[in-house]
């Protein structure tokens, strides 16, 4: 028989009021609902969770979070609500200012990789994939250092949840985002360069192109995107000066 991945629905709660839904891969759930709060700007720091709780029911999952009262308040002020299908990025917002908000500005200029470490990084991304490897229905993404090689890698039916779950790994780990790459299998859409934005990651790799329009957010926010690395090379979209050909 073929292995298949699951796939939920996940309630995100905060301080006891339903969020957002989405569907997503039911692993890493504590990572994903640190991620999601952090690349949709309801917190800016994880020391603003009280606490995280998943709870399963035989309809979903409830990721449950307790955030600080300013967060909270925050909430209330762009209160929305969101059933988003798998991997959807935009559900529910209600205004264009929601959808595109000036994105976080990536620090890191004295960063440099060498094109052969960019190949090294999407290569290294194979080996956190035991549930593509299984089913060959998912996407990955995945955090890459010179000294550490692959760091992290979270799997979803969904990229952007992959991104998500990822952020909130790296950022509930401590980890220095400012020295590494950023890897991702799938094309690279203005959210995903949003997400990697929020991290802090001065390089995203994808193994598909980017939109005209992830290509100017990934400007604006002083990213080097590159696309379409495959082991013949790849192409390099924004603040190329990061690579040192």
């Amino acid at each position: 028989m073929r292995e298949v991945p699951e796939e939920a629905a996940i309630a995100v709660t905060y301080n006891g009021a339903t969020h957002a839904v989405m569907m997503a891969t039911p692993t890493e759930l504590e990572d994903f609902a640190v991620g999601f709060s952090l690349t949709e700007r309801i917190i800016s720091d994880v020391g603003q969770i009280r606490s995280v709780e998943i709870a399963a029911f035989p309809l979903g999952v409830e990721a449950r979070l307790w955030v600080d009262e300013e967060c909270a308040g925050r909430l209330s002020a762009r209160r929305r609500a969101m059933a988003g299908p798998t991997g959807c990025g935009l559900c529910g917002v209600e205004s264009l200012d929601e959808a595109l908000p000036e994105p976080a500005v990536v620090g890191a200029d004295d960063v440099r990789f060498r094109p052969e470490q960019i190949m090294e990084a999407i290569d290294a991304l194979s080996a956190g994939q035991p549930l593509f490897r299984e089913t060959h229905a998912v996407h990955a993404a995945g955090f890459w250092t010179p000294d550490d090689g692959l760091v992290a890698a979270r799997e979803d039916l969904g990229r952007h949840n992959a991104m998500d779950k990822l952020v909130g790994a790296l950022k509930r780990n401590g980890v220095d985002q400012t020295k590494g790459i950023a890897t991702i299998t799938s094309r690279v859409s203005v959210e995903i360069v949003q997400k990697a934005a929020v991290l802090g990651v001065p390089v995203l790799v994808a193994v598909s192109a980017p939109t005209m329009l992830a290509i100017r957010t990934a400007e604006a926010a002083g990213l080097t995107l590159v696309g379409v690395a495959r082991r013949d090379g790849f192409e390099a979209f924004t603040r190329t000066e990061r690579i040192t050909f």
